[in-house]
């Protein structure tokens, strides 16, 4: 928290690199804010606040002075502490602060949000009025309130803050339907662990413990972690792909598909051949049943990707889940 009248002494991380000068990758590269006697964060927070009459003492090699302990009613809080005040969970808390009590007592320090320990500890919630309908949670029928594209994006944010994330909480800050909120929730906890794993060689577990996931929260998230990492793995092959399609004339470029993940367990991909001679609109690639041709460029997997039987304008190609690019391209040459 930052303590009263202590307002004008908060600086970040990138405050303390220009006071020294360097960028602030260099500083955190450096690790100078974890060594020993560098004055602890005032925040728990993704964004770490300090105190500058405690910064301005370490770098000139003086004591560094203890902040007061005496709690006072202009102490700012911010998210997560004003939610231990009130004895809620963080996402309670994000919907407690829209009321117009709290919100006209925003304070933004560092770019963190706080409040006055008064404001938290006094607040009472506006009465709702009744509407008619029974039951919480979004009114039936009613569409997201975030877009699409820029829901992963909000989550992430989200979950930057509480590890401990639910799709519930993410229901209750964003307004999106609560499947729609556990898909990108997962979504961004497999991408982050799949990171961990990759670089640090650990297990998904691990992972997850070392990102603060509760393990209750992350069998789906693990799951999807590991086909992420095949995906990634299978790049460079897609690419080969993706460059013999090319120089066959089948593609207008050589660019390599996205691999997708239509349920957690599965890599699949999609390339449109969208040259005039193409002898397919596109093809499919499933790491557990090879390519097929398909009918359809603009959805060339179908409905949940589900792997089709050869039928018109299907057809299973070459041998294998990853067939060499060339055997793929005789293969689909053949169908010409």
């Amino acid at each position: 928290m930052i303590r009263a009248g202590r307002r004008h002494l908060v600086r970040t991380l990138a405050d303390i690199a220009a006071q020294q000068g360097i960028a602030v990758q260099t500083l955190l590269n450096s690790g100078r804010h974890l060594a020993e006697g560098f004055p602890a964060p005032l925040n728990a927070g993704r964004t770490r606040l300090y105190d500058g009459e405690q910064v301005d003492a370490h770098l000139a090699g003086r004591p560094v002075p203890a902040l007061p302990t005496t709690d006072d009613d202009e102490d700012l809080l911010d998210r997560q502490e004003a939610a231990a005040l009130r004895g809620m969970p963080p996402q309670a808390w994000d919907r407690r602060k829209k009321d117009p009590a709290v919100s006209k007592h925003l304070v933004l320090a560092g770019g963190v949000e706080h409040w006055p320990r008064r404001v938290v500890r006094d607040h009472t919630p506006t009465p709702r009025r009744p509407t008619g309908s029974s039951g919480g949670g979004r009114p039936t029928g009613a569409g997201d309130q975030v877009p699409r594209d820029q829901l992963p994006a909000r989550v992430a944010q989200l979950l930057d803050q509480d590890p401990a994330l639910t799709a519930a909480g993410v229901t209750d800050s964003l307004g999106v339907h609560r499947n729609t909120a556990q898909a990108a929730l997962t979504q961004c906890r497999a991408d982050r662990m799949a990171d961990v794993i990759e670089q640090h060689g650990v297990t998904a577990a691990q992972a997850a413990a070392a990102l603060g996931y509760p393990a209750g929260q992350t069998r789906r998230a693990g799951v999807r972690a590991a086909a992420i990492l095949r995906g990634r793995q299978a790049r460079p092959y897609l690419a080969a792909v993706a460059h013999a399609l090319h120089a066959r004339g089948w593609m207008a470029t050589a660019t390599p598909p996205t691999v997708q993940h239509p349920e957690d367990d599965v890599c699949v991909a999609a390339l449109t051949l969208d040259a005039p001679a193409a002898p397919a609109p596109a093809l499919v690639w499933s790491e557990r049943h090879g390519w097929r041709t398909a009918t359809s460029r603009r959805h060339p997997l179908g409905r949940g990707a589900a792997w089709p039987p050869p039928g018109p304008g299907v057809r299973h190609l070459a041998t294998g889940a990853m067939p060499a690019p060339a055997d793929l391209v005789n293969a689909l040459d053949s169908t010409g």
